[in-house]
């Protein structure tokens, strides 16, 4: 039960202590007037040739997902992979089983998806 006090004590204090930062940083805090220059979204001054959109390939999108994607996995599968000869030598709480069974579904997973973006055409850089 002493955990919980101590939990609850340390998210007081966060909150209280965010709070009142905010709190100082309103009260204390240099306020200008809301004019309708200063909301315009582009403040530089120049007034904006032409259309300010640009269409991206959703090819570059859908390249930096992958690549998350794969890197967290990645950084998933490290841990275990680190502890994994401990893991089978039975060294762990763990069942050297079940693990295993795990690894493979995930890079099952891991191989699959791999195999859509592959099948998709995702990967090729045009």
């Amino acid at each position: 039960m002493s955990e919980y006090i101590i939990l609850s004590i340390f998210l007081f204090l966060g909150a209280f202590i965010a709070a009142a930062a905010t709190v100082t940083g309103l009260l204390l805090g240099y306020r200008t007037k809301k004019t309708k220059n200063k909301m315009a979204p582009y403040e530089c001054g120049m007034e904006t040739i032409g259309n300010a959109r640009i269409q991206f390939k959703v090819g570059y999108y859908l390249f930096a997902l992958l690549f998350l994607v794969f890197d967290i996995e990645a950084l998933f599968l490290f841990p275990v992979m680190a502890n994994f000869k401990e893991i089978m030598a039975g060294n762990s709480p763990l069942s050297p089983t079940i693990v295993v069974i795990d690894l493979v579904i995930f890079m099952a997973i891991l191989v699959s998806g791999l195999a859509y973006a592959w099948k998709k055409g995702i990967l090729k850089w045009e």
